[in-house]
């Protein structure tokens, strides 16, 4: 059995269907690891899509949290705060993502959105005490520490260097072991979304700065 381990799609319905596009012939279930919403203009779409599709799990992220309880919002940089103000009065599947999970178990791992609420890098130092894969940074990397592995699939949606590819991977129970993919994706349609709804400057010219 295989399964597409991805996680931060961050309201990018085009990202998101062309992942679902390349693995759905190859894989049987997903694991979503946490923020399919807020910052791009389709949440309640990445919503009703990842719900649609195979799942073993899908994980609170921060972002959903942000949409649970709006006001925790007043806690985050002000680049944050002017997407949420784009995206969150748009939203009504706040009774969906509710349900979503903390954490699940998967084979030999911990699913969760992060660690501790940390923003965790390839190069950054953790002393592991179990398997983890999580989301949140918006890398892709599989790191090694006392033992244990900690793997981060990269994001669907928002990819920190070029915002036109998608990251994810595939776990494979019969090898016990992941493959990582990076994959590329026409961004028209997000810029058009994003312009027709009148994102604040701020917000586009943080998109561009990735093509």
């Amino acid at each position: 059995m295989k399964t597409a381990v991805y996680s931060d799609v961050h309201g990018n319905l085009p990202a998101f269907e062309n992942f679902i596009s390349k693995t759905k012939s190859c894989v049987d279930l997903y694991l979503n690891l946490g923020d399919l919403v807020n910052y791009g203009p389709w949440s309640n779409e990445c919503v009703d899509l990842a719900l649609s599709i195979p799942s073993l799990a899908n994980i609170l992220g921060n972002h959903e949290d942000l949409f649970i309880d709006p006001l925790l919002v007043n806690q985050e940089i002000d680049l944050v705060q002017l997407f949420f103000n784009a995206t969150y009065p748009m939203f009504d599947r706040v009774e969906e993502i509710s349900l979503f999970q903390s954490t699940h178990v998967f084979n030999r791992f911990l699913a969760s959105h992060t660690i501790g609420e940390q923003r965790i890098y390839p190069d950054t130092s953790i002393v592991l005490e179990q398997n983890y894969l999580i989301g949140h940074s918006h890398h892709q990397f599989h790191y090694m520490n006392s033992g244990f592995e900690l793997i981060n699939p990269g994001s669907i949606g928002q990819n920190r260097k070029k915002i036109g590819l998608f990251e994810y991977a595939i776990y494979d129970d019969e090898k016990d072991s992941f493959e990582f993919y990076s994959e590329s994706y026409n961004t028209d349609s997000l810029f058009q979304k994003m312009h027709a709804l009148k994102y604040p400057e701020a917000c586009l010219e943080y998109y561009l700065s990735k093509l």
